[in-house]
């Protein structure tokens, strides 16, 4: 579109401009131009007009012999932040105007050159033009220059049509692309709906179809009356631009480490959140998730950064907000800052990184109505998922557990039975397995005679709460644009059922940003989004949750009695004390958990004094939440059959305020380039919430549960927290000739969380770049596009882990833990006040001391584009609340600066665009991450122990080893005979058949000083590869995920691995397990009770090979042809499948390698709700 105006509203005034007036005028400037004179440095007009093409992203259309000849001062070139202004700084001295189309571009035009009856008659024309309507002017002939002279004929021949539409490679259609005749300057535009209409000459004939951001293809059409073109991403040009913070600023020119996430492939992975699209997009990006619904996901850049919060910041429109419950379908462009280079300007918010996402605005043109859904099944994995021992071996391998034992006395058992001191085993028709002995009374429970019949097939418990479930997701919008207004509104819906029965995850949500031009230099706007949720919640990797249950649960056991009840282990002998993992999960059918939250700003700008703009923004987010529990009396549970039934209640809100003021200036004059922000920015968060509870209710009829009406534990608490941050911050950017490039930037935080000698922090970065590709010694690598080195270094702040009130010691009042009458009259406790936390104003910030190198680079004409990167991170002061003596009392420890660590590592990201022929056009991404993490220092002893379970502290965070590292016996074998027992170092409970441990210190016997490091959950790299092709209507994108090097703890084994763990569902590898006659095995003997040299204490045996692959998402999408949709008045029509997880490739045992944890231990599987499962999606992208 943007070429056609440029190519006939210029041959419309070429007629004008061959006047002498015009001719007297280029001999004017072409003698500013002689040899001598004392004038500074020309450009020629053309490429200045390039040059802010590129810079102000904007499409400017001419004609190349309107513009030649005329050349510009380079002291007279001015890049003010309106594009407007500089086009008539720059064009007003030279007798030429510019006019604005209706898709935002610009036409360059003489300014009055024509007699009136001609200014008239090219005025018409090129209202013609604009409706895509191509004519010669009868006028023309004859005034056209001898250069361009030729019969008409030449120029256009007027003997045919052809129509049709233009498309992304996404099927959207688009407005303005270009389309002209190979070989003249004969063409048109697409309108609002991507349609097209022209006259062509008859015979074959090349169309060239171009437009910003997208590759040029060239349709030959010989007898076509519709021709419908997919135009190609170019991903070089759409990337020039990015947002970094405050401002935003071309790739080119980026000197920090900024990753611009694909978003393509980001939407390719349907599912409700961004985060969870995020993985494997981005080199340094590391998101851990797990498969509960609207479950939060972690974030990692670049590695463990603390030992407490280590999530990245993520702004949303300028808004810090939740990516959790962002639909991808709202995101325009995702940017990740990593390195302090990039991310100082955040301050102590940016110590983990910053996540920048921009949502969607409207665009020019008439208004596009957008409708996005999907609608699939989700699948839970398949088969013995925990592999367990079917009823028949679990029957004889327990009686050699347990010989004395009635349960398996006599083999299989038909019935198990339970009454007022009697339980045992019955066959049919046994008089203490009568149904009519069948009592159950949930209020009085020591009365209760409770029967099940036997599942001798085995109970899949796995299966009998993990079922599939279905997922749906709906995005309505309508946006458009004018030249003083743009506007988008967007409804969206998700409703995904978890596989695991009762969890579920429903948003709701509106979408309003809205911007709008004041007179020439001022502008206004605000983004708001509205939305609810409702997610009854899920404690994952807890011992109390229904997985870790799952394979604690005896097989043999029904999921229902014989009256229909709950079947479990408080029917029978023997059974241990898990409890019915079906009953946990049902019985949170009525628990609630709803939120509604509102997240936004408003701001407005001006442009002044040609090269500054200020900004004020105001926004932030309010969140309320309610949440009710109730917890049925748990009669078929051995440990707490006589529980309580009760009912909990608890609500809150919170509130973030986040007020920024920015003035920028931009200015380009000669080679020089500068730009420079100042600001300021105060944010105050506050939050409050109450909690109620009761016990014992003679009704469980949710909806007439009242907490007045439990009459005992009652319990009521309440809290509230306030924390405020006051900012100063600055950024300098200097480019010489766009190829020496220099950065800076400085922030003041001010924290109330520290005491008031440590509030302020003062954190600085710096960075350099060099274009080597513009160097003239580079000139001759024909095959090179573009090259760039770079470096920074930079100290970034970080208060994420220090609790608002940390500087001071708290007092609380209550009951019990106050003080006693010490007049002696009353001696229980008294109402009064008690120290509840011990206070520490000498915490100071962490300090990450990052620096980062790196290269950039394009080649091959631009298809291949690769970066490289290295980086140190250093995180000094870590914030973490170390254990006090026990003479310290109860009260809580206050958080401390502890210890250092230290991050290295390298980034890779490589994209490769190409074609196999005109419609067949195929992308390969990949990203890579290496990392190496280390503990640097820490208090005396030199390391701290986490991650408490039944057998003992499973981590160690010592100096000299990565965070998080496993920390236990090493096993070396199990002992043969009694004589390798007689002759190896003495080890408490050694014998044959138990774990045989390494004697780490030489002295001949097992102590804890021969405690070692049995693995690490830090990967050595992770990874990511995406793969996608177009075929004419047809797309297909995959992406891979994948971690290497990361080890597991599966803590599952001390449950399914040992009869002394607990009684209760075993593992097949017990099969193998050690007997004299099977010594060869790493399975230890099957015994009842536990010990040191079995499973009472963490070893290697538990460690396991965590690495995977997998096979994130895999669509296949088809784009239905725009002379199809005619018919229905649509400009695009999309329809596509998906499948999630085909695959998994990996040598871990349990249910999923990739495993959420705390960042001071992760790594350990409790019964992780499985992130593989599988979904089939069917979705549809249509627009009108």
């Amino acid at each position: 579109m943007k070429k056609t105006i440029r190519l006939l509203v210029l041959l419309m005034l070429l007629c004008l401009q061959v006047q002498p007036g015009f001719t007297q005028f280029i001999a004017s400037a072409q003698r500013q131009m002689r040899p001598g004179s004392t004038q500074p440095s020309f450009k020629n007009l053309k490429d200045v007009l390039q040059e802010f093409k590129s810079h102000y992203r904007v499409d400017i259309l001419y004609f190349d012999h309107l513009v030649e000849g005329y050349k510009v001062s380079t002291e007279a070139i001015v890049l003010d932040p309106n594009v407007e202004h500089s086009l008539a700084n720059l064009l007003k001295p030279l007798g030429l105007k510019y006019k604005k189309t209706s898709t935002g571009g610009y036409v360059i035009t003489k300014k009055k050159d024509a007699e009136k009856g001609d200014r008239k008659q090219a005025a018409q024309e090129e209202s013609q033009l604009l409706k895509n309507e191509v004519r010669l002017p009868d006028y023309l002939e004859g005034n056209i220059p001898a250069r361009t002279q030729r019969p008409v004929e030449s120029i256009i021949s007027i003997e045919k049509r052809v129509s049709g539409k233009v498309t992304d490679d996404k099927g959207e259609t688009l407005p303005g692309v270009n389309i002209l005749i190979k070989g003249s300057t004969n063409g048109t535009v697409t309108d609002g709906d991507g349609s097209y209409n022209m006259r062509i000459p008859d015979g074959p004939v090349t169309l060239v179809f171009s437009f910003i951001g997208y590759v040029s293809k060239e349709v030959e059409v010989i007898s076509q009356t519709v021709v419908d073109v997919t135009l190609m991403t170019d991903v070089q040009s759409l990337s020039e631009v990015v947002v970094t913070g405050y401002s935003s600023e071309r790739k080119k020119d980026i000197t920090g480490s900024v990753a611009v996430v694909d978003m393509k492939a980001l939407k390719s992975i349907p599912g409700g959140s961004a985060v969870r699209a995020l993985q494997g997009q981005a080199a340094g990006v590391n998101v851990i998730s797990s498969g509960v619904p609207g479950g939060a996901s972690t974030i990692n850049i670049r590695g463990i950064s603390s030992f407490g919060n280590t999530q990245p910041l993520v702004m949303v429109d300028g808004v810090e907000a939740n990516l959790n419950e962002i639909s991808s379908n709202d995101i325009e462009s995702i940017q990740v800052l990593k390195d302090a280079g990039a991310a100082a300007i955040y301050g102590v918010r940016g110590s983990n990184g910053v996540i920048i996402v921009t949502t969607r605005k409207g665009k020019s043109g008439a208004p596009k109505i957008t409708y996005d859904t999907y609608y699939g099944r989700q699948v839970p994995l398949k088969g013995n998922v925990f592999d367990m021992l079917n009823p028949e071996d679990f029957a004889r391998l327990s009686k050699i557990a347990f010989p004395s034992s009635v349960l398996f006395k006599d083999g299989l058992p038909d019935y198990l039975y339970s009454g007022p001191g009697v339980s045992g085993t019955g066959k049919e028709g046994d008089a203490v397995v009568s149904p009519s002995r069948y009592l159950l009374d949930p209020s009085n429970p020591a009365n209760n005679y409770l029967i099940q019949k036997v599942n001798k097939s085995g109970t899949d418990w796995f299966h009998e709460i993990f079922k599939p479930a279905p997922i749906q997701e709906h995005n309505l919008s309508i946006s458009g644009a004018t030249d003083k207004a743009n506007y988008l509104v967007a409804l969206g819906y998700l409703n995904q059922q978890g596989t695991l029965i009762e969890t579920f995850h429903k948003r709701t949500s509106v979408r309003v940003n809205t911007g709008f031009k004041i007179g020439r230099n001022i502008r206004v706007g605000e983004n708001l989004y509205l939305y609810s949720t409702n997610n009854p919640g899920y404690s994952n990797q807890a011992e109390s949750n229904s997985i870790s249950h799952v394979y604690r649960q005896m097989t043999i056991l029904p999921v229902y009695d014989i009256a229909g009840n709950f079947g479990g282990m408080f029917a029978g002998p023997d059974l241990g004390n898990a409890a019915n993992p079906v009953a946990i999960q049902k019985r949170t059918v009525n628990n609630r958990g709803n939120t509604w939250n509102i997240v936004g700003n408003a701001y407005a700008e001006i442009d002044f004094l040609k090269h500054f703009t200020a900004r004020t923004s105001i926004g932030g987010s309010i969140n309320n939440r309610y949440n009710v529990a109730f917890n049925f009396n748990q009669y078929n549970d051995r440990e707490g059959n006589t529980t309580l039934n009760n009912l909990n209640e608890s609500s809150g809100y919170s509130t973030n305020t986040i007020w920024t003021n920015t003035l920028n200036y931009n200015n380009r004059f000669g080679k020089h380039a500068v730009k420079v922000l100042v600001g300021s920015e105060a944010i105050i968060n506050y939050s409050r919430a109450v909690n109620a509870s009761r016990s014992d209710f003679f009704s469980t009829q949710f909806d007439y549960l009242v907490l007045g009406n439990g009459t005992s534990n009652i319990n009521n608490s309440s809290n509230a927290s306030e924390n405020t941050l006051y900012s100063l911050f600055s950024r300098v950017d200097y480019a010489f000739s766009d190829k020496y490039l220099i950065g800076a930037t400085i922030r003041r935080d001010g924290s109330s969380r520290f005491g008031s000698e440590k509030r302020y922090g003062v954190f600085p970065s710096a960075s350099v770049g060099w274009r080597l590709s513009d160097e003239n010694f580079m000139k001759g690598i024909h095959w090179l596009n573009d090259l760039k080195i770079r470096g920074s270094y930079g100290i970034l702040g970080s208060q994420n882990n220090v609790d608002p009130a940390n500087a001071f010691t708290l007092y609380g009042s209550g009951i019990g833990t106050s003080y006693y009458d010490i007049t002696g009259a009353n001696t229980s406790s008294r109402p009064g006040f008690y120290q509840t936390r011990n206070g520490n104003k000498n915490t100071s910030w962490e300090k990450n001391i990052v620096s980062n190198f790196g290269i950039d680079a394009s080649v091959l004409n631009n298809k291949l584009d690769v970066s490289l990167e290295y980086y140190k991170k250093s995180i000094n002061g870590l914030l973490f609340p170390l254990p006090l003596a026990a003479t310290a009392g109860a009260a809580a420890a206050p958080t401390v600066n502890i210890g250092d660590i230290q991050n290295t590592g390298f980034d890779l990201n490589a994209t490769y665009r190409g074609k196999i022929t005109d419609d067949f056009l195929f992308t390969i991404g990949a990203n890579i991450t290496t990392y190496k993490n280390e503990v640097v220092s820490t208090p005396d002893p030199g390391y701290f122990d986490t991650a408490d379970s039944r057998n003992g502290n499973l981590v160690r965070n010592k100096i000299g080893h990565p965070v998080s590292s496993f920390f236990g016996y090493q096993v070396i074998g199990l002992f043969k005979d009694e004589a390798e027992v007689n002759a190896s170092p003495t080890q408490t409970a050694a014998a044959p058949g138990r774990f045989k441990y390494q004697d780490i210190d030489g002295d001949r016997a097992i102590t804890a000083a021969d405690r070692t490091f049995t693995g690490n959950p830090n990967p050595d790299f992770t990874y990511g590869l995406n793969l996608g092709f177009n075929y004419k209507g047809f797309d297909f994108s995959s992406v891979f995920y994948g971690s290497q090097g990361n080890e597991v703890f599966n803590l599952v084994r001390y449950y399914t691995h040992f009869y002394s763990g607990f009684r209760g569902g075993k593992s097949n590898a017990l099969l193998n397990a050690w007997t004299p006659e099977n010594t060869n095995t790493t399975v230890p003997k099957i015994e009842a009770a536990g010990n040191f040299s079995t499973s009472s204490v963490p070893n290697s045996y538990y460690i396991e090979n965590g690495s995977f692959l997998k096979l994130r998402s895999i669509i296949l999408g088809y784009t239905i042809s725009p002379a199809i949709l005619q018919k229905i008045r649509a400009n695009n029509l999309r329809v596509y499948i998906q499948a999630s997880n085909l695959f998994t490739i990996t040598k871990y045992s349990g249910l999923d390698p990739e495993l959420m944890g705390d960042s001071s231990a992760f790594g350990i599987d409790r019964g992780n709700y499985p992130n593989n499962q599988q979904s089939f999606l069917f979705g549809i992208n249509l627009s009108f």
